[in-house]
C-alpha cells in the first residue's frame, strides 16, 4: 500500500515508517519537525516538510502523497505541558487532526490508523484494562485524544471512513536504526539510561508509598517494533475499532531501574521524590482484543529484551539525533 505517515520523524512514527518500508509498502512522511528529527526519517521514505498552520497545507500534502491509507502519529504528547497549555493540545491534536480527516474524506481515502493513548481512560476501575472500561481522562492530553476518537466514529458513520485507533501503554525500546530522543524527555527508560550514559548523576523515583509490592508505580511496557507491527496489521481491509496495545505485564519503577542496571552492567543511583499528581498506582493493558482480532503477537514481551534494544541504540547515539 501507499501510506501517508504524519509525525513520521518522531519516535513511534519513525519506527513505523521503517517497518512499513521493510514490509514492502510505500511511505510518505509529513512532519513539521517541532518534536521529530529529520535524520529519524527513513531514507527510503519520501519526506514532506509539514506546515499544518498554513491554510491548505495538510490537504496539499494528502493530495501530493495520494495514499491508500493514513497513519496519524503527529500530536503534542506531554501530559504535564497539557495542564499548563491546554490550548496547544486541543489545537494540535483536535483542530489539526480534523484538517487531516477532512483531507482524507476529500481525497477519497478509506483507511485511517490513529495513534491514541491509554490516557483516554484516566484512573482505571480495574486492571488489566480492557477497551470497554469507561473513559475519564484527567488531563487535556488524554481529553484531546478522546475527542479525536469520538470524531473518528462520526466520520465512519457519515463518510464510511474505516479507522483503527490504537491506545498505547508505554512504548519503549528501539530498532537497529531508530530510537527514542525527545527534546523534553519524560519517559522513564531513556531517563534511567541517561544515567548509565553519564548524562545525569541519578534518576528519579516519584512516589514510593503506592499500594504496590515495592511502593512504586507499575506500568506496562511495549516494544516499539511490536507497536509498529500492530499498525501494519491494522491496514487489513475490514479491520476497525479500538485496540489496546501493551504486553499485559506490569513492572514497577524500581524493577525498570534494576532491568536497566542488568542491561548496562552499571549501577544506576536513584533519588526518591514525592508522588506526582494524577499518577495511578497501576496501569496494565489487556491486549487480548488485538491478539484475537488482528492476529497480533508481540515479539518482545520481556522488559529486559526491550531495554537491551534501547541501550544498544543509545550507545550508538549517545547524544541522540544530530538535528
Amino acid at each position: 500500500m501507499n501510506v501517508l505517515v504524519t509525525g513520521g520523524a518522531g519516535y513511534i512514527g519513525s519506527v513505523c515508517t521503517e517497518e512499513l518500508l521493510n514490509a514492502g509498502h510505500q511511505v510518505t512522511v509529513y512532519d513539521n519537525l517541532s518534536e521529530g528529527h529529520r535524520s529519524a526519517v527513513d531514507s527510503r521514505a519520501r519526506f514532506l516538510p509539514g506546515k499544518p498552520e498554513e491554510p491548505g497545507d495538510i490537504l496539499k500534502a494528502v493530495r501530493s502523497a495520494k495514499p491508500d491509507a493514513i497513519m496519524h502519529f503527529a500530536a503534542s504528547a506531554l501530559v504535564g505541558e497539557s495542564m499548563t497549555h491546554p490550548n496547544k493540545y486541543f489545537h494540535n491534536n483536535v483542530v489539526n487532526g480534523l484538517k487531516l480527516l477532512d483531507a482524507a474524506v476529500e481525497c477519497g481515502i478509506k483507511k485511517f490508523v490513529f495513534s491514541s493513548t491509554c490516557a483516554t481512560y484516566g484512573p482505571p476501575d480495574r486492571v488489566p484494562m480492557t477497551e470497554e472500561l469507561p473513559q475519564r481522562p484527567i488531563n487535556p492530553y488524554g481529553e484531546s485524544k478522546l475527542m479525536f476518537e469520538k470524531i473518528l466514529q462520526w466520520y465512519r458513520q457519515i463518510y464510511g471512513l474505516e479507522f483503527i485507533a490504537f491506545r498505547y501503554f508505554n512504548a519503549a525500546g528501539a530498532s537497529e536504526q531508530f530510537g527514542e530522543h525527545h527534546r523534553i524527555e519524560t519517559h522513564l527508560i531513556p531517563n534511567v539510561l541517561a544515567v548509565a550514559l553519564g548524562h545525569k548523576p541519578r534518576c528519579e523515583i516519584y512516589g514510593t508509598d503506592y499500594p504496590t509490592p515495592d511502593g512504586t508505580c507499575i506500568r506496562d511496557y511495549i516494544h516499539i517494533i511490536d507497536l509498529a507491527q500492530a499498525h501494519i496489521l491494522g491496514l487489513q481491509p475490514g479491520k476497525q475499532g479500538f485496540y489496546n496495545l501493551g504486553n499485559g505485564d506490569g513492572y514497577s519503577v524500581r524493577e525498570v531501574i534494576q532491568a536497566c542496571e542488568r542491561a548496562t552492567g552499571k549501577a544506576i543511583p536513584a533519588i526518591e521524590k514525592p508522588r506526582r499528581p494524577g499518577d495511578p498506582p497501576r496501569l496494565v493493558a489487556s491486549a487480548d482484543k488485538a491478539v484475537r482480532e488482528l492476529g497480533w503477537k508481540p515479539k518482545f514481551p520481556k522488559l529486559d529484551d526491550i531495554i537491551v534494544t534501547a541501550w544498544a541504540w543509545h550507545k550508538r547515539h549517545p547524544d541522540g539525533y544530530p538535528d
